[in-house]
């Protein structure tokens, strides 16, 4: 099967996501093309979800272009998308002169960049600030536009947007090769034919938003030829606090922001993230990586009880060899293809200035945005059981008695939110497509209870036997054959 559209997007993370919602508005047709069978399966998935406000990349770098701005542009995407956001503001912690002298660079980094309200302040107000900061900090750059969310809601949030005003979002497509159509190409001809599993794609415009797949989808077009380095970050996550944390960050290092405390939206403390160079792909957890985040939280945090552990997990952040930048724009070699790679810290904060700047390139290259009479910017958030009012819980379930059938203890999921994020546009495939979209599993117990019954739900609602419902992406079955010969 082969189909045609207007632009096509390699990529379902935060990035491709973000550019397919924001390109959505206008009468063109749209794909989104991904390797794997769902959303943010990628480096989107495997970060702290914190919203950096910018004053941490060099002043006329790519990453100060969008970060603050993206940072900036948090408000409204949270209020048009229904996804959860918290700008809690954040500090970078200092403990002698030396650190001071470092804070005050950052500050001058972040005014150059257009972050607002920035200072350095002292112990008194430290503490005023965030109680639970370490009592040996003598300064510290506070900063009231940081923010986190939950990248994959962002990115789950933004493509649910985008589907329903026309994209189409075509899964389980690795693209195996693209072929470039050759000679003079006149305006509104197919340039690009993707080849995939799922079929080919044949498109105007090609966008690489492929994460650490970018440099070879670049390599397959004739494009740009760079390499990407598997920056891999271990990343330590704990139960629920009474209250949330302010983010708290060290003096950061030129390759890392350091090893990072921060609330959640959903009230859980997480350790992010260390910064080693490995072997592409590797998403393992490795002892000295988590002691190290360990070690360095109790530094900005002593009181922090790390035997409240719940999950350690990895994974690689794009970053292109050789520059710690972002490359943002069209081809300089191949017309039509316009790349979003390198996309690495703070790629979540920035990921709406990254669309909006990626809508810019496009019209600067030629390509027509005419804006649908339709269009519409709002996306209605499911509703989340566990945050409902007790009101609106009485309400759902004496719609449908599901809503009272709890499949998750540690996260209050019942079935009913399981079935609608199974049935939502797009909908969870597998049962950590589930738990991305709803958290069944993402408690203490991390699944241990709810596991099984999530694997019936989504086994009766794909129309499936159980031994066919993934964890994840394909080959990583669950259940093998019948137990004790009951089907």
């Amino acid at each position: 099967m082969t189909e045609t559209f207007d632009i096509a997007i390699v990529g379902a993370g935060i990035t491709g996501c973000a550019i397919a919602r924001q390109l959505a508005r206008y009468d063109l047709s749209i794909c989104v093309v991904e390797a794997t069978n769902d959303i943010a399966l990628g480096a989107s998935k495997a970060n702290g979800g914190l919203v950096h406000a910018g004053y941490d990349p060099a002043p006329g770098t790519v990453k100060a272009q969008v970060n603050a701005r993206g940072c900036e542009l948090y408000g409204t995407w949270a209020q048009e998308l229904g996804f959860l956001f918290r700008r809690t503001g954040s500090m970078v912690l200092g403990f002698n002169d030396e650190d001071r002298a470092h804070l005050e660079q950052l500050r001058c980094n972040g005014l150059a960049n257009g972050v607002p309200e920035l200072s350095v302040v002292g112990p008194d107000r430290i503490h005023e600030l965030e109680p639970r900061a370490s009592a040996d900090a003598t300064c510290a750059l506070w900063c009231p536009s940081t923010g986190f969310v939950d990248p994959f809601e962002v990115a789950i949030a933004a493509l649910e947007n985008a589907v329903a005003n026309g994209v189409t979002f075509i899964r389980s497509a690795p693209v195996e090769a693209i072929e470039v159509a050759g000679g003079e190409v006149t305006d509104g001809a197919v340039r690009f034919t993707l080849a995939t599993p799922a079929g080919n794609v044949r498109c105007r415009y090609l966008i690489n938003a492929a994460g650490n797949g970018a440099a070879n989808i670049s390599h397959m077009a004739g494009a740009e030829e760079f390499q990407m380095v598997w920056r891999q970050g271990n990343i330590v996550v704990l139960d629920r606090e009474p209250r949330t944390l302010m983010p708290l960050y060290p003096v950061p290092t030129p390759i890392s922001k350091g090893v990072i405390v921060t609330g959640t939206v959903h009230g859980n403390t997480v350790i992010t993230a260390t910064a080693a160079v490995r072997e592409a792909g590797d998403t393992q957890t490795y002892a000295s990586d988590v002691n190290a985040l360990l070690t360095g939280a109790r530094k900005l945090v002593p009181d922090l009880d790390t035997r409240r552990v719940v999950r350690a997990f990895a994974g690689g952040r794009p970053v292109i060899q050789g520059t710690n930048d972002f490359f943002i724009g069209q081809s300089a070699v191949v017309p039509g293809l316009f790349q979003a790679a390198g996309i690495q810290s703070p790629g979540v904060a920035s990921a709406p200035a990254i669309a909006e700047r990626m809508e810019r390139v496009m019209r600067e290259a030629g390509v027509e945005l005419h804006e649908r009479a339709d269009w519409n910017p709002i996306r209605r958030a499911p509703d989340d059981f566990d945050r409902a009012p007790l009101a609106r819980k009485e309400e759902l379930i004496e719609s449908d008695p599901a809503w009272g059938q709890i499949v998750c203890r540690c996260e209050t999921v019942p079935e009913a939110e399981i079935v609608a994020a199974i049935r939502r546009r797009p909908g969870a495939v597998s049962v950590e497509g589930v738990k991305r979209r709803c958290r069944a599993g993402m408690g203490r117990c991390q699944s241990g209870f709810c596991q099984s019954r999530v694997v019936a739900i989504l086994a009766r609602e794909l129309g499936c036997d159980p031994s066919d419902v993934l964890l994840e992406d394909a080959g990583s079955w669950l259940v093998k054959g019948p137990l004790k010969g009951v089907r």
